[in-house]
């Protein structure tokens, strides 16, 4: 399934729904992460705008979980998955302007998968740890790289308004071990790697970040990025897409 949450056009109220082989928007009622059912009210696609995907908590993100982008970076490679946070209020959807704030000059793109939890999880082993999975998404991992270096740790230079583009859909059923990961700015490529290259894969992950913190339904895990991640300025329009997923299409603005 396509899980999507939308807002058809002259109203304000956000809807839940999935989107059918039709390519219609259907409407459903209830909670996702349970029991919910169609309204039988339908929308098409020129008819709504996307909101997130899901309302998170937390996103806990994974820092250098690429070998290729540790080389990038300069960085060792990590005995244990790196973590760090992102603000949820930097959560924008699919077509939402990403603004580069004017204390930063340099805004990178980093494209991610990531991994939307569907119940409540708290030690859980890899072996069980895709049973806590609802589905999967595009995340952009938007970060002002010069303040990351200058702070030396990297939650204010992740965390700036509309710095985690996340969309357009959550999709169920969907193998995480061997995706494509890649980015694209004004349709030239810049990354491309598969998910077969994290060191630390989505089941790993979910058991190690259990360990420490309760992850709720739709919290989100943001798996990393692999190298060619590079500047954007204003003008520029960032594309990340996702093997089974699809594509997440922001533009970016100036503060």
């Amino acid at each position: 399934m396509r899980l999507v949450r939308f807002t058809v056009h002259h109203e304000t109220r956000i809807r839940t729904g999935m989107i059918g082989e039709d390519g219609l928007y259907h409407e459903v009622t209830g909670d996702i992460f349970g029991p919910y059912n169609k309204t039988g009210r339908v929308f098409a696609a020129n008819q709504v705008s996307l909101d997130p995907p899901c309302v998170p908590s937390k996103i806990v993100a994974v820092g250098v979980n690429y070998k290729d982008h540790a080389d990038e970076m300069k960085h060792d490679l990590p005995g244990e998955p790196l973590l760090f946070m992102k603000a949820t209020t930097s959560v924008i959807p699919d077509g939402e302007k990403i603004v580069c704030p004017d204390i930063s000059r340099r805004v990178d793109y980093e494209a991610e998968l990531a991994v939307v939890i569907g119940r409540k999880a708290r030690r859980v082993s890899r072996e069980e740890a895709l049973d806590y999975v609802l589905g999967y998404t595009c995340l952009n991992d938007v970060t002002a790289r010069d303040l990351q270096k200058k702070d030396g740790q990297w939650i204010r230079a992740k965390s700036f308004d509309t710095f985690c583009p996340l969309g357009p859909c959550i999709v169920t059923d969907l193998d995480p071990s061997d995706l494509a990961v890649e980015s694209f700015v004004n349709g030239e490529p810049r990354q491309a790697s598969r998910t077969s290259n994290l060191i630390f894969g989505v089941p790993a992950l979910i058991e190690y970040i259990t360990r420490a913190m309760t992850l709720l339904p739709g919290d989100v895990i943001a798996t990393g990025t692999p190298s060619g991640v590079g500047p954007v300025k204003p003008g520029d329009k960032v594309e990340v897409r996702l093997e089974g997923i699809g594509s997440l299409i922001n533009p970016v603005v100036g503060e």
